[in-house]
């Protein structure tokens, strides 16, 4: 059988549908049938007026009008896709997007996945169109299933859990042509890590219970005013903040540190996030789909931060019905799930082990071996 080449399309709207896009490619390029793989971020070709209202335009609404977010998306999922608005929207889509249809003829892919649903629409029109006759799969990144996932002509779906795959077939999707993996996670999270080995490495004190901080949100406050709440806790636990690329925050977060000692450990940006969730007991996250997919990866309970309206809404569902989550929606209500969960250790080690058995760290080779069967 020839080696194949793929193309494996995201949008840079959040990173959720990179990251999936970019553990598949990964994956990818350790298989034999791969003779090459390509992984393009549709906004790299579509006019800057576009991107700017598609990418910056939803970050800062999701951070700024969360609530009107959740409208959009509610409004979205309902609409008829005959209906003048949205045939517009499609239209608005294929006149910005002329240099990603004359990239993707230019690469002449054997295979396509898509990892968001922009670039799936635009494909199905070229199939319909009869422009495009390899193969489109799309891998949905939530717990969730939005209507513009939904495309007539695509080979095939990947679903998150069952039931997604049950929500894809009410849509019309045919039972055949989905295939439940999970969402694709980078291969490390799947890896055995040793927390002692793991906890050196970053100055931690393996035999303490150990909180990881991913992400503050609306209502809860920011990592900093999350950090302090939770040293004021009696209880005995060390706190890692992780600032990302959040210069501001991670100043803050080491003068805290500076008045805990040995007890507060803020982290800049990090490729190993893996490893410092090897030695955490509990994350504290907001639940986008690739990153609690980690989590239940690596057997990790969460408390999940005030979940904006829409997909993250919908994720915290999933995750608090499965007995792995609980949320918090505000900062006294964080304290005391934290609070709660440190002391009944035996409801802790429930979650993790409901945890470990919804993971899914082989999520991208089984997208793989289906495309490429």
């Amino acid at each position: 059988m020839p080696a194949k080449k793929l193309l494996i399309m995201s949008v840079s709207a959040g990173m959720g549908h990179v990251r999936a896009a970019e553990a598949i490619r990964a994956c990818a390029l350790q298989h034999p049938e791969v003779a090459e793989v390509v992984h393009l971020d549709a906004m790299d070709f579509v006019t800057a007026g576009f991107r700017k209202v598609y990418t910056d335009f939803y970050v800062k609404l999701v951070d700024k009008a969360p609530t009107l977010w959740g409208y959009l998306y509610n409004h979205t999922h309902e609409a008829k896709a005959d209906s003048s608005l949205e045939r517009l929207r499609r239209a608005l889509e294929r006149m910005n997007a002329r240099a990603l249809r004359r990239q993707i003829r230019a690469l002449q892919p054997d295979a396509i996945i898509c990892t968001h649903f922009l670039p799936a629409e635009m494909l199905a029109r070229q199939i319909h169109l009869g422009e495009l006759a390899c193969p489109v799969w799309v891998q949905v990144t939530d717990f969730d299933l939005h209507r513009l996932w939904v495309h007539e002509g695509m080979a095939g779906y990947f679903a998150a859990n069952d039931e997604v795959a049950f929500r894809m077939q009410a849509q019309g999707i045919w039972a055949r042509n989905i295939e439940v993996t999970g969402i694709p996670i980078m291969s490390a999270f799947g890896l055995p890590l040793s927390r002692a080995v793991c906890a050196a490495e970053f100055g931690l004190d393996p035999s303490q219970p150990t909180l990881l901080l991913m992400g503050g949100g609306a209502g809860v406050g920011s990592l900093e005013t999350i950090a302090q709440r939770l040293m004021r806790l009696e209880q005995r636990f060390q706190l890692v903040v992780l600032a990302g690329r959040n210069l501001q925050a991670l100043a803050s977060l080491q003068g805290l540190a500076q008045q805990h000692p040995g007890r507060l450990f803020p982290q800049g940006f990090t490729g190993v996030v893996e490893r410092l969730m090897a030695c955490a007991d509990l994350v504290i996250t907001k639940p986008g789909g690739l990153t609690t997919s980690e989590c239940m990866a690596m057997g990790l309970p969460m408390i999940v931060n005030s979940p904006i309206p829409g997909q993250e809404e919908r994720n915290a569902d999933y995750l608090l019905e499965q007995g792995v989550a609980l949320k918090a929606f505000d900062g006294v209500t964080l304290e005391y799930r934290v609070r709660r969960l440190l002391d009944q250790p035996s409801l802790l080690a429930a979650m993790r082990e409901r945890s470990r058995a919804l993971g899914r760290p082989d999520a991208a080779q089984r997208v793989l071996a289906r495309v490429l069967s």
